[in-house]
């Protein structure tokens, strides 16, 4: 495998485990919450997309590189996301695909995207 094909790998693998990470932690504080105030379902999805667009902005910010930086970081965003979704639904037990799921992927991209170009703008390398 190219040498800049293994780092760009590395760095989307990474940036997508870390973006899980995040949103497991982040929500399970956000349940305590829940758990504490019970609010509506719909502050419970707000929060939800909160959390999601920060761990597809802040982890490629942080992982990705330089070297087609908006391409990683579209698909650390696309591919956090939906690794998030495949975990979550195992821990809710179950998942449905809805077009609100469509609008999360791409601003997990976009996000994504700036994030990993904004990463590059900022590291000196």
């Amino acid at each position: 495998m190219d040498q800049s094909l293994r780092r760009a790998v590395v760095e989307v693998t990474l940036s997508t485990l870390f973006y899980a990470l995040f949103c497991l932690i982040a929500m399970a504080v956000v349940a305590v919450f829940v758990r504490a105030y019970v609010p509506s379902g719909g502050v419970v999805s707000a929060v939800s997309w909160v959390v999601k667009c920060a761990g597809s902005f802040l982890m490629p910010l942080i992982f990705i590189r330089r070297g087609r930086a908006l391409v990683k970081g579209i698909v650390a965003g696309v591919a956090g996301s939906l690794v998030t979704m495949l975990i979550f639904a195992a821990v809710g037990g179950g998942f449905s695909l809805t077009a609100l799921y469509l609008a999360e992927l791409a601003a997990c991209a976009a996000l994504g995207a700036l994030g990993a170009l904004v990463g590059t703008k900022l590291r000196r390398e």
